[in-house]
């Protein structure tokens, strides 16, 4: 394209203005109708993302309200509970046992305690800012109320963003294209100077000549190469927009077909994206009513961030749990990877534990033979019957959590992390994602393409 502007020019100084204009017009054509097609497919995929754009609970006007964070300014308040991503920079006004994790600002993997105390310190490293919270961290546990401070480019994220900001490289289809034309550039710039230097050795008129290399360097490149490459590229961007894809960029399209291995994302690609409660069953593998019961009874009185799981089993079980009363819990934190509650129905008082299958079993000392019969001794041979249970679900495609429980005495109206010791082992509740009816098809394609 520089070179036929080039050329045009050239052309346009020397009186040739029907060259002068067929260049330009086929330049200006090839151009726009990039444009205009990148420019679209932006616009497409920005309504897009807005529909999926990440919101943040604000107090205005004495209201609650969800408003995309981009929509979050200096003086908000934000309300923040376990789970909640950080919308701004900004000072801490209240916090509950709030844990944040900060691990995208400073590294370290541990949730950090902040606490409401004296104003911020604005000189304060990250790590010492214990009553500031920072836009891109997210809380662990706890509820706060944040007034926002800074928000977007001026935030500690959007600096460090500012000094990553880096052009984005070529792709293969726009790497080769530049290879091809700069063949054809070298080529033509020495035809091009050859035939100047034969026409001034035999004495031809100067300006003869230099039209003579003019006509020759506009006849050796090709001139329709970019309105060629572009209207293929736009074509094939209308037939995949027929199918319902968005091409960003026309280049992106010689990438795909050019590709030798896909990595995709599993859940809501392959699979349909909706948790569904398989299975519930003890130790040897079968089927239990009351890993049922516990599993459903912790999900109906856990309070604080509801995982899908939990809706899974509320969702596909239905029980009694009138004669349960809720005493008190231990949430959901990310380092325990489990949650209690204790619970009492008025003849007995028990503390009900689900997590992660190897920090329960760890914990464990003791499990129900048939689910729910008496504790029997927990050795090697049953951890290792217990793990073999856990692979087998997961050999299935299925997730597991561990249920476990603790009879504890009438009195006891306070549970705590140390109490989630000396466990009586019930059983795994399996979860399922299912796979989606077109993904054998897809794949099958992918890897017959």
């Amino acid at each position: 394209v520089l070179f036929l502007i080039a050329a045009s020019v050239g052309a346009a100084l020397t009186g040739e203005i029907a060259s002068f204009a067929i260049i330009i017009t086929m330049v200006l054509m090839s151009v726009v109708l990039d444009f205009v097609q990148e420019y679209r497919a932006g616009k497409a995929a920005q309504r897009l993302s807005q529909s999926v754009q990440i919101r943040a609970s604000v107090l205005r006007d004495g209201a609650t309200k969800a408003v995309p964070v981009s929509k979050v300014v200096p003086g908000d308040v934000a309300l923040l509970s376990a789970g909640s991503l950080i919308p701004a920079d900004g000072r801490l006004l209240e916090a509950r046992d709030l844990f944040v994790n900060q691990a995208l600002l400073t590294g370290e993997s541990f949730p950090v305690e902040k606490h409401v105390v004296a104003p911020a310190d604005r000189s304060a490293s990250l790590e010492r800012a214990t009553n500031a919270l920072f836009m891109g961290t997210s809380v662990v546990s706890g509820s706060a109320r944040l007034l926002v401070c800074r928000t977007g480019a001026v935030t500690a994220i959007g600096e460090i963003a500012h000094t990553l900001v880096l052009d984005r490289p070529p792709g293969a289809f726009e790497t080769g294209m530049h290879r091809f034309g700069m063949l054809i550039m070298r080529i033509t710039v020495l035809m091009v100077l050859f035939v100047l230097m034969i026409n001034t050795l035999t004495h031809k008129p100067l300006l003869d000549s230099f039209l003579f290399a003019i006509a020759l360097a506009v006849g050796l490149t090709p001139e329709l190469l970019p309105m060629i490459v572009s209207v293929t590229l736009a074509r094939g961007a209308l037939r995949m927009a027929e199918k319902h894809v968005i091409v960003k960029r026309l280049a992106a399209i010689q990438n795909l077909g050019s590709m030798d291995v896909l990595c995709t994302d599993k859940t809501g690609t392959l699979t349909e994206a909706t948790i569904s409660f398989e299975r519930h069953v003890d130790i040897d593998g079968a089927n239990s009513a009351h890993v049922l019961e516990l599993a459903y009874l912790k999900s109906v009185f856990e309070t604080g961030l509801k995982s899908h799981l939990g809706e899974a089993i509320l969702a596909n079980a239905r029980l009694d749990a009138s004669r349960w009363t809720k005493v008190d819990e231990v949430p959901f934190d990310f380092e325990r990877r489990r949650v209690s509650v204790l619970l009492d129905d008025g003849a007995t008082r028990v503390l009900i534990v689900k997590g992660a299958p190897e920090d329960v079993l760890a914990l464990s000392t003791g499990y129900a033979a048939n689910g729910d019969g008496p504790a029997c001794a927990w050795d090697e041979a049953t951890r290792a019957k217990a793990q073999q249970q856990l692979d087998s679900l997961a050999t299935q495609g299925m997730r597991s959590l561990a249920i476990a429980f603790k009879p504890v005495a009438r009195d006891c109206d306070h549970a705590a992390v140390s109490d989630e010791a000396q466990l009586v082992f019930a059983g795994f509740a399996a979860f399922l994602d299912p796979p989606k009816k077109s993904a054998a098809k897809a794949i099958a394609a992918l890897v017959g393409g």
